[in-house]
């Protein structure tokens, strides 16, 4: 889970290294790449759940083919999204209004990204079809793969070559796609067992994109929440754009750590609710919030005692790294909320119930904007104004989230049985 943050921790360290300009350019194109790749997350979202059903069901060979139907869909959606992202990054990299040299650093940067869209996509598509089959194991192992693959990638890209911010994108689509390589074998091997064919079925990609539907309006919401705030740190200045990069790098390194128990939840539940046994599907989401719960504590604690410390090893640039330790304090203190909020969400999308999250996320972004507003109009620039927007984002944003989760999981609504 943890694989892309760390691409981009990767990416932040050694590129804030090379001054404040280029970390900034990096924050402004990973917020449109994240975006981008959020938004396709339902590719992953909604084939675990839905290959997990029928797993549950007993049909193997149908849970390897639906799977299968997801990583055709994630290859057409990348092409198209690799094209007309790579001729649409002039106008992303200034939506945000920042200074010339920042803005070219983030084209730079984000138009050689577009060329690793496909690949990033197919992953999605690909750990879905092994996290609906219960296996774990084999995402962990490409996952460490292409993080090292990147690691020596970019260091010879960046610094070997001397190619600066625009190495650490090669980099990164080079491991992209030769992780992509490493799950064809996979699942071509899971194909040959189950006998599951390896064309694709219009029905299925067409289910699959009908099924995605409401969860890419799920990631819609998070992702204009997550836009709005970068947007407020934008204007704040560039050094606090920088600082801003490397906190949200780090929540989501956080919240994909998190994010685990919510995967494995999507798994267990999707199983148990094509196999009809709702006892196991409650004593899952009671299990997944307790070690969410925890696990959160101790990241967050983690996190404030390096709070200090932790900026000069992403940047070079002292007036970024004093910027940081107010706002990385407020943003462990939220980490065990943040357990709670991945893992409902989870739950719920593993129950297929993407319907509400779709529709309650727009409630979530309605809760956010009055304090995004208030930070950019009220808020003094500097650390004091940084460590109010990630109050705004980690407790306004997140602090809806668990409300609307919370209720719907109270009740039993999004317990459906069957492989429907």
């Amino acid at each position: 889970m943890i694989a892309e943050p760390l691409f981009l921790l990767a990416d932040s360290a050694m590129v804030g290294h090379l001054g404040e300009i280029p970390l900034a350019g990096l924050g402004l194109a990973s917020a449109v790449l994240q975006t981008i790749i959020g938004l396709m997350v339902f590719l992953a979202y909604s084939t675990t759940p839905a290959v997990a059903r029928w797993l549950g069901a007993g049909d193997r060979r149908r849970a390897v083919s639906v799977g299968i139907d997801g990583l055709w869909l994630a290859l057409g959606l990348g092409v198209v999204l690799a094209v007309a992202g790579w001729f649409a990054t002039p106008v992303l990299a200034g939506a945000f209004g920042a200074s010339a040299e920042v803005t070219a650093a983030a084209s730079s940067y984000l138009g050689i990204s577009m060329f690793g869209l496909p690949a990033m996509l197919l992953v999605f598509a690909a750990t879905g079809l092994l996290r609906g089959l219960q296996d774990t194991r084999t995402p962990l192992y490409v996952a460490g793969f292409g993080f090292g693959a990147n690691i020596l990638l970019n260091l010879w890209f960046i610094y070997g070559l001397g190619l600066g911010i625009v190495g650490s994108a090669v980099g990164t689509v080079v491991a992209q796609w030769a992780m992509v390589a490493v799950y064809i074998v996979v699942i071509v091997r899971h194909a040959r067992r189950t006998g599951a064919p390896l064309r694709p079925h219009r029905s299925g990609m067409l289910r699959g994109a009908a099924s995605g539907g409401w969860l890419f309006l799920r990631t819609v919401s998070l992702r204009a929440a997550m836009l709005l705030a970068v947007f407020v740190a934008t204007r704040l200045g560039s050094p606090e754009l920088a600082a801003f990069q490397i906190a949200m790098t780090l929540f989501a390194t956080l919240a994909f750590a998190l994010d685990a128990f919510a995967i494995a939840a999507q798994a267990l539940v999707g199983r148990g609710l094509g196999a009809n046994d709702v006892v196991s599907v409650r004593a899952v989401l009671r299990r997944c919030l307790e070690w969410g719960i925890a696990c959160g504590a101790v990241l967050g604690l983690a996190l404030i005692a390096v709070s200090g410390v932790l900026g000069t090893l992403f940047t070079n640039a002292t007036d970024v790294a004093q910027l940081l330790p107010p706002t990385l304090i407020i943003l462990g203190l939220s980490v065990p909320l943040g357990g709670v909020v991945f893992v409902l969400d989870g739950v719920l999308i593993g129950a297929g119930d993407a319907r509400y999250l779709a529709l309650t996320g727009l409630v979530n972004v309605a809760a956010f904007v009055p304090f995004a507003l208030a930070v950019l109009f009220r808020a003094p620039p500097g650390a004091a104004g940084l460590a109010l927007l990630m109050a705004a984002f980690a407790f306004g944003y997140l602090g809806a989230r668990a409300v609307t989760l919370g209720l719907r999981a109270r009740g039993s609504a999004w317990l459906v049985t069957g492989t429907g």
